[in-house]
């Protein structure tokens, strides 16, 4: 008989995850050793039953719940073996031995039959608890694609006929998607606590795709080209994406991060005023196997504002080398990041050095390897992304007339650009009388 406290590897869980598997370890335990209390062993696994399912609930398991429970254990568990193996798959080295004990564990829970259990402690909800079905909208934590990759993890794991078996399945998880938070999950925010600066995830990312972004082609050839030679291995730069407001930067960020999370990248995003925190989150991911990019959206500065000296000393590097898996993508709607003013040229008198003062506002600019420009379109390239957009979203409405209800429509809402034609098109989707 295997006991939980046997683990080596995959032993700290935190909150929840330790509420629920000890407890329940330890009731499976002790009903195979018998001559257990059914009235108090009942109350308990009720207990573990309630958590189990608040965590079913919020992650959209279905099917065998226990079964996907020890399934998102083991995926969600950084150690020592689940981090070496993560997107590179299988490693050599005695840690395996130590791994196929754990695993050994596992399985052993994963085989019990908890319809015995049920037996033994007088509860009728086990059928619920093997086979359930969740209801429509449930599971915020991970996207769909990732529940359901648990969910049949799940299902192969209790099909394994050996702990060899076993742990070949998980391993192979590891290399296609990761293991914990930064490998679920594709992007992620800064939080500071008393701690430090926290990675959190992001679980509702737009499904945002490169072809969904009308023209640009050339903007968008420069940043795939550089993004796939940084998830290749290969040298890659920093990249700045500028231009006029509305035209797709953002976009074209969010798209880039759906189309290479499968390939292990992984996206952060960071505010200016979180730039402090800057060298603590790359502390964090500077060994993991993935690539990130930290993402820094619609990034500019006052004159007043000194955070972009912080920005330029994290890109450059001091005596510290940058890590090869990071990268530094920032949008703006000014090209040299920083305002200037005729008085940094004019000021002679209150600085002798007028030329080192406007070259270190320059010099960020010069910091990303790569440039992009998003300009906005000219009035027949706005006509084609209009056109565009309502083919896609089946909008039936004569060209003629679509493209006179843009041409009016942008006038007062913002200009030519392509935000302009997305939101035009969302109101004569959401105008019926207009379709």
């Amino acid at each position: 008989m295997k006991s939980a406290g046997e683990l080596i590897l995959y032993k700290d869980f935190s909150g929840t995850d330790e509420e629920i598997f000890y407890p329940m370890a330890s009731i499976i335990e002790r009903s195979r050793r018998g001559g257990m209390d059914a009235k108090e062993e009942r109350q308990k696994f009720y207990e573990c039953f309630h958590q189990l399912m608040e965590v079913s609930a919020s992650h959209g398991f279905q099917g065998n719940l226990w079964h996907n429970y020890l399934t998102y254990l083991l995926i969600s568990n950084e150690n020592a073996y689940s981090r070496a193996c993560e997107i590179r798959g299988n490693i050599e080295g005695s840690i395996n031995e130590i791994a196929l004990h754990d695993f050994e564990v596992f399985r052993y829970f994963f085989e019990f039959d908890l319809e015995d259990l049920g037996r033994k402690l007088g509860v009728d909800c086990i059928p619920v608890l093997l086979h359930y079905e969740r209801f429509e909208g449930n599971g915020k934590v991970f996207n769909s694609r990732i529940r359901d990759r648990i969910c049949d993890l799940s299902v192969r794991l209790e099909q394994t006929e050996n702990v060899s078996e076993f742990k070949d399945c998980v391993t192979e998880f590891y290399r296609d998607f990761g293991v914990g938070k930064l490998g679920l999950h594709k992007a992620f925010r800064v939080e500071h606590h008393e701690n430090g600066a926290g990675i959190v995830p992001i679980t509702n990312i737009a499904h945002v795709h490169l072809d969904d972004l009308v023209g640009y082609e050339l903007a968008k050839k420069k940043l795939v080209e550089n993004t796939e030679a940084f998830v290749e291995g290969r040298a890659a730069n920093n990249c700045l994406l500028f231009g006029d407001a509305g035209t797709g930067k953002s976009s074209s960020i969010k798209a880039i991060i759906n189309q290479y999370y499968d390939k292990g990248l992984r996206m952060i995003e960071i505010y200016k005023h979180q730039f402090g925190d800057l060298q603590s989150v790359i502390a964090q991911i500077k060994n993991r196997n993935y690539k990130f990019i930290i993402y820094m959206d619609d990034l500019s500065f006052e004159e007043f504002e000194i955070e972009y000296k912080y920005l330029k000393a994290v890109i450059e590097g001091g005596l510290e080398k940058k890590p090869q898996n990071v990268l530094i993508y920032a949008t703006s709607n000014r090209r040299h990041l920083i305002r200037e003013n005729f008085s940094d040229k004019e000021e002679v008198r209150e600085d002798m050095h007028t030329s080192d003062t406007v070259q270190e506002k320059l010099s960020l600019y010069a910091r990303f390897g790569v440039s992009i420009y998003f300009g906005a379109p000219n009035k027949k390239e706005f006509q084609n992304i209009v056109t565009t957009l309502a083919e896609r979203y089946g909008v039936t409405m004569p060209t003629e007339e679509l493209l006179m209800k843009a041409n009016a429509w942008e006038l007062s809402h913002g200009g030519l650009t392509g935000r302009t034609a997305q939101q035009f098109i969302d109101h004569i989707l959401g105008t019926s009388e207009e379709q």
